[in-house]
């Protein structure tokens, strides 16, 4: 009797590889080089992903295996690597992450880190984190979330005094984003120690002299201190149930946890502030009230222009899971929401989703490539795309708008500014998806229409 599996190829993945969000991670910590350990390939084709949407310098250090080190292991290029990295950027942190290679060939990183500490103990060592990403086992965003656990795993003090600070780790979103979180969380008089921290590392100004590795990110005092917080609070409808560097605080420093899903639109918004004003003991500063009011001023007046709008929604878990929510509170029927993960509650969340505003179930597909995506869209018919850049050709043949949302965005320029989070994010989304409509309208009009 034959036990072969039914196989089908993946065509245009809907996922980026597992290390590359791991060096996302990394990149927002205080002083931190992210260091791949496998080919110079990898970290080639990481970067270049990376500079195009940030549009920043972005170094990805790298062991640089050949073919002899796959067959005789990585660990004295890995040493070597760290040595190089230590000299020539003088970096806090090097934040290790495998690569298919050196899981598949079977090197022990955190064996051959132990070993280097030993052997070069007599240096001024950097903070050397390591995390296990498999590419063949995962997406970025099980690898960015990976990287954030074994920072915490690795670093937080094993004996912390209480400082009464917030723990938010606020998974990967822009550096517009990361910097509006700050300001919500200082607006409830929190010391926010915000994991990764990529408002300046992936966004900062023009300087006269270029800086090997970029000011600000997380510092390591600060993440050294997260024991000592009054509660942690990490974003992703997919968190519940996983291991994750809030629940590794909560288990063995006592930190509470607020699991949330990504604060998009008024619900996951109002959830957000509810869990500040909780921790805080405060209530919300007057001016996000205001724009709260605005919010809904403008869910109002745009109503008429998108209520019944057809929508295709793919990308990260947690990201796809917001933005069913928000299109749903706009009146937006989303009929087909796509991830490349797996096994992530996706399913689960938009049915609840779906439950509480009393609408109907949309095709909701994990594991999902782009052929896939498009054949599904194709029947369905939808009047208007949301997702990152790889969306364009699809969208371009199907003549809908598609309203760039989430990392990689190739094909614009400011995808590092772009915000949804928060009352002023969803301000910011809802009218560039109103706006979107109105461009098609206008396009599609034979005389087109200066009032709409």
């Amino acid at each position: 009797m034959s036990t072969t599996t039914p196989y089908v190829s993946t065509t245009n993945a809907c996922k980026l590889c597992t290390p590359l969000g791991a060096c996302m991670a990394f990149k927002g910590i205080e002083g931190a080089v992210p260091f791949l350990h496998g080919s110079q390939g990898c970290a080639t084709y990481m970067r270049r992903y990376i500079i195009s949407h940030f549009r920043e310098p972005v170094d990805i250090a790298s062991s640089a295996l050949g073919e002899k080190h796959a067959v005789y292991g990585g660990g004295p290029n890995l040493k070597k690597g760290i040595l190089n990295v230590m000299q020539k950027y003088g970096a806090k942190l090097v934040g290790v992450a495998t690569t298919c290679l050196t899981e598949t060939i079977g090197d022990d990183v955190p064996m051959i880190v132990e070993e280097f500490r030993k052997e070069f103990g007599d240096l001024d060592l950097p903070e050397i984190v390591s995390v296990s990403t498999p590419s063949f086992a995962g997406t970025h965003m099980e690898g960015f979330h990976a990287a954030v656990r074994a920072v915490a795993e690795q670093l937080a003090g094993e004996s912390v005094p209480h400082h009464g600070g917030l723990n938010l780790f606020p998974g990967m979103v822009s550096p517009a984003d990361t910097r509006h979180l700050r300001d919500i969380c200082d607006d409830h008089g929190l010391a926010a120690c915000i994991l990764p921290d990529v408002s300046e590392t992936l966004d900062g100004p023009a300087l006269l002299d270029y800086e090997r590795i970029p000011s600000g990110g997380t510092p390591l005092a600060d993440i050294k201190a997260m024991p000592g917080a009054a509660a942690s609070i990490e974003f992703g409808h997919s968190l519940p149930g996983r291991r994750t560097a809030g629940t590794f605080l909560k288990k063995t420093h006592g930190v509470p946890c607020f699991q949330l899903p990504l604060p998009i639109g008024l619900r996951g918004s109002d959830a957000f502030f509810a869990a500040l004003g909780e921790i805080s003991g405060k209530e919300p500063h007057p001016r996000h009230e205001r724009d709260r009011g605005r919010l809904v001023d403008a869910f109002v007046d745009g109503h008429k222009y998108i209520f019944g709008k057809r929508a295709v929604v793919y990308g990260e878990e947690d990201l796809v899971a917001g933005l069913v929510e928000f299109l749903s509170e706009i009146g937006v029927h989303v009929v087909l929401a796509a991830t490349g993960s797996e096994k992530t509650g996706l399913p689960s969340s938009i049915r609840k989703t779906c439950d509480e505003l009393g609408l109907k179930m949309p095709e909701v597909r994990e594991g999902a490539d782009f052929h896939e995506i498009a054949e599904l869209a194709e029947q369905l018919e939808p009047d208007l795309v949301v997702g990152h850049s790889k969306g364009y050709r699809s969208a371009r043949k199907w003549n809908v708008p598609l309203v760039r949302v989430g990392f990689p965005i190739h094909d614009r320029f400011g995808g590092q500014r772009l915000r949804i989070l928060g009352y002023q994010g969803a301000q910011e989304l809802f009218d560039r998806i109103v706006n979107a409509v109105l461009e098609k309208n206008q396009s599609d009009s034979p005389v087109g229409y200066g009032y709409l």
